[in-house]
C-alpha cells in the first residue's frame, strides 16, 4: 500500500503545525511551549489518554483500538527540541529566537506523529493500543533516558517501541535501515593539562604544556589507526583547545582539551576509554606534565532489534515500494538517545529521506514538508500491520 490518501488531505494542517514549531524553536527540557501544543493536540484528537511531564517535560498519548482485551501496546516516538544555532534558511517561518534553530528536523518528526496520531484516533483500525511519545532533549540533553528512568516503558506497559529520522540526502520517498547497530554511543571527554607557566622567549625555565596537549592530540588518533581492529569502526574528535591565557608572550599554565568518542561496539568502547587513559597520562608524564582525563559515558549504541527491524523493512517498503528502501545502510557515527529506549525494549530506528537539503544541523537546514505523507503513512502502516483487526 503506498502513501495513505489522507494524509494528502492532511498535508496542509501537518505542515502548519510543523511551521508553527519551526518558528518557536525551544532547547533541551524547556520545550514548555510546543509540548502544551503536543498536548492539545492529542486530547483535541481525543486520545485516550494524554500525559504531560514523564522525563520531566515529555508528553504521552495513548490511542487505544477497537480491541484491547490481550493486545500489545507499540510506542511510536518523536523528538521536540532544536538546537542552539542562528538560522540561516531565509524561509518565511523562520525562527523567531536568535540563536535557536530547528537544525535537525524534530519540528517534522513532531508534526509526522501528530499527523498519524490524528489518523489513528480517526479510524481505530488496530487491535491493542499505541502510546505515541513526544520526547524533549535529544539533542544532548538525555531526553530518552529521562522517559525511560521515569518508568514510562512499564506505565504504558509498551513492549515495541520504534522511531524515526530525517535524512538529507536520501530522495523523498525512501527509507533506509539497517539490523544491529545503527547509530553510534556518543562519549565526552575532557583533559586538563598542567605545565609550568612562564617567558615565551624562556621556555626551558618552564615546562610547556601546550607541547604536551599537541603531543596528546596527536597520540590519540594512533589508538584509531594501531589498536582498533580495522575492521571496526571508531573516532576520537579532539574539539576543543584551550589555554588559561591569550598573550603572545606567555607560556600558559594549563592547557584543556575536549572531545567525542563514537563507537559501534562495547567492546571497542571499552577499548578506547581504557588506551585513552594510557595515552593521556604517560604522555603528559613523558614531556613533564600531569593531566587530569575525565571520560563521560553518554550515549550508548543504538541497537536495532532484528525481528523489529525486518518488520519496519516490510512496512516501508508496504508505503514506499520494494525499491525504495535500504535494509542494510551503513551504520552512521552520529549518536540518538533513542538508544535508551531501544535498550529497554525491542524495536527499530529508521532514517527517512529528506531530499537534496542541507545537512543536519546546517544553519540553512529545513524539514521538508513533501516528506510529511511518507513519514504519517509508515506510522500508521506500522501500527495496523503489527496490530490488525481480528
Amino acid at each position: 500500500m503506498p502513501t495513505i490518501n489522507r494524509f494528502a488531505d492532511l498535508l496542509p494542517e501537518i505542515t502548519e503545525w510543523r511551521r508553527d514549531i519551526h518558528t518557536h524553536p525551544e532547547l533541551q527540557f524547556d520545550v514548555q511551549r510546543t509540548a502544551a501544543l503536543v498536548a492539545e493536540k492529542l486530547r483535541e484528537f481525543g486520545a485516550n489518554e494524554v500525559v504531560e511531564g514523564i522525563g520531566r517535560t515529555g508528553v504521552v498519548g495513548l490511542i487505544k483500538g477497537r480491541n484491547t482485551t490481550g493486545g500489545k501496546v507499540i510506542g511510536l516516538r518523536a523528538d521536540m527540541d532544536a538546537l542552539p544555532i542562528i538560522e540561516a534558511s531565509g524561509v518565511a517561518y523562520a525562527s523567531l529566537t536568535e540563536g535557536k534553530m530547528h537544525a535537525c528536523g524534530h519540528d517534522g518528526h513532531t508534526a509526522m506523529l501528530l499527523g498519524a496520531a490524528k489518523y489513528l484516533c480517526e479510524t481505530r483500525n488496530f487491535d491493542g493500543s499505541v502510546a505515541v511519545i513526544f520526547q524533549p532533549a535529544e539533542e544532548g540533553g538525555g531526553g530518552g533516558r529521562e522517559m525511560v528512568n521515569d518508568g514510562m516503558m512499564d506505565r504504558f506497559d509498551i513492549q515495541q517501541v520504534f522511531g524515526m529520522h530525517n535524512m538529507p540526502g536520501i530522495p523523498v520517498g525512501e527509507f533506509a535501515i539497517r539490523p544491529g547497530p545503527i547509530m553510534a554511543a556518543a562519549d565526552l571527554f575532557s583533559v586538563e593539562i598542567t605545565g609550568r607557566g612562564g617567558h615565551a622567549a624562556m621556555p626551558h625555565n618552564g615546562v610547556d604544556p601546550t607541547v604536551a596537549a599537541a603531543q596528546i592530540t596527536l597520540a590519540l588518533q594512533s589508538i584509531i589507526s594501531r589498536n582498533v581492529d580495522p575492521m571496526e569502526s571508531a573516532v576520537i574528535s579532539v574539539t576543543s583547545f584551550q589555554t588559561d591565557t591569550d598573550a603572545f608572550n606567555v607560556i600558559p599554565q594549563t592547557v584543556n582539551l575536549k572531545g567525542t568518542v563514537r563507537t559501534l561496539s562495547p567492546e571497542v568502547r571499552d577499548l578506547l576509554e581504557k588506551r585513552m587513559t594510557e595515552v593521556i597520562e604517560n604522555t603528559a608524564i613523558a614531556m613533564g606534565t600531569t593531566a587530569n582525563f575525565t571520560y563521560n559515558r553518554n550515549y550508548p549504541v543504538a541497537v536495532n532489534a532484528a525481528v523489529e527491524t525486518q518488520f519496519a523493512v516490510e512496512v516501508a517498503k508496504s508505503v514506499a515500494g520494494d525499491t525504495k528502501v535500504d535494509a542494510d545502510t551503513p551504520a552512521v557515527m552520529g549518536a540518538e538517545d533513542f538508544s535508551f529506549m531501544l535498550n529497554a525494549r525491542p524495536g527499530a530506528f529508521i532514517f527517512m529521506g529528506n531530499g537534496d537539503t542541507a545537512t543536519l544541523h546546517h544553519p540553512e537546514y529545513d524539514f521538508n514538508d513533501d516528506a510529511i505523507p511518507h513519514g504519517c503513512s509508515y506510522w500508521v502502516q506500522l501500527v495496523e500491520q503489527a496490530m490488525p483487526v481480528s
